[in-house]
């Protein structure tokens, strides 16, 4: 089994500002995906990503 790539991804809520910085594995189609499905705030729609080197 192939190592899968992991990557470092910081999300940041434009609703209330929190910020999260999570893992999580790069899919082929170049994304990340980490299993993040919402801020604290309910939020689950307006966020800015960053993957981070």
């Amino acid at each position: 089994m192939p190592k899968s790539r992991r990557a470092k991804v910081t999300i940041r809520c434009n609703v209330c500002g929190e910020t999260f910085t999570l893992r999580g594995r790069k899919d082929p189609s170049g994304g990340v995906d980490t299993g993040f499905k919402q801020c604290l705030c309910d939020n689950d729609k307006h966020f800015s990503i960053q993957e981070e080197p």
